[in-house]
């Protein structure tokens, strides 16, 4: 029987530890996502829904200061109310680990940016907003409210 010194044995055996965690969340099921998620600054809850083969979200609880759209760009919407509002639209999820192609609205702007999701972890969503390319862009990390 061949015999590892300690140091190698540990070194793989920390190894698989890290590729198997790395594996379990590397390939996520489509509706993974799918739930209630607390933003970033713990002050607003967005549901994540399906909706045929795409996935959106909606703001549950949470409105700031005021509780009316009043940065939205288009003045007939400025009087809705943010809870309700749609906030994530038209997600697919690419098979593996990312929900893409879909775009995000900020209230707090009223500006609306492409967007991708990515499970950090069964309850850490990584949200990236961005303008044109991917690189330009802002990642927020939501929680899964349990």
């Amino acid at each position: 029987m061949l015999q590892l010194p300690v140091f190698k044995r540990l070194a793989f055996l920390v190894l698989f530890l890290v590729a198997g965690n790395t594996c379990a969340f590397s390939q996520n099921k489509p509706d993974d996502i799918l739930g209630e998620w607390l933003g970033p600054n713990k002050d607003s809850r967005v549901l994540i829904y399906k909706q045929g083969n795409t996935y959106s979200g909606k703001i549950t609880w949470g409105t700031g200061s005021d509780p009316k759209d009043i940065k939205n760009p288009d003045p007939a919407l400025r009087s809705r109310e943010l809870i309700g509002t749609v906030i994530l639209n038209g997600f697919q999820f690419d098979g593996q680990y990312t929900w893409e192609k879909g775009t995000i609205y900020d209230p707090r702007s009223g500006s609306t940016y492409n967007c991708t999701m990515r499970l950090k972890d069964a309850n850490n969503l990584n949200i990236r907003g961005y303008i044109g390319i991917s690189l330009f862009g802002r990642t927020e990390i939501w929680t899964r409210v349990q």
